[in-house]
């Protein structure tokens, strides 16, 4: 069976990136806190492509968000689905566009 990791890099990656896991967690009816609420076996076909079961049932994105400036983490996490993503699977690094400067 084939497993992929979705990175989403920067604002644009991970504003599409957001909308990607809304529209991939209707198909698969996976509602924003990770739980299966699908009535047809068509629909757990081939989810562990894009997800992990965890414990409880959830599903979680198999995803790395990075981005260099911490608001667009934040707009993901407080999005519609902004809480079926790991914590620690959002990387940014606030300092680095400072020193850019």
């Amino acid at each position: 069976m084939r497993e992929i990791v979705h990175l989403q890099a920067g604002q644009c990656g991970n504003q599409i990136g957001a909308k990607f896991w809304e529209v991939i967690s209707d198909e698969h009816a996976i509602d924003p806190t990770g739980a299966y609420h699908g009535d047809s076996d068509l629909q757990l076909e081939r989810i562990s492509v894009y997800y992990n079961q965890a414990t409880g049932g959830k599903y979680v994105p198999r995803a790395i968000l990075v981005d260099l400036e911490p608001g667009t983490m934040d707009s993901v996490r407080s999005g519609p689905f902004g809480q079926i993503f790991r914590p620690d699977n959002f990387y940014s690094h606030p300092g680095a566009v400072q020193a850019n400067l």
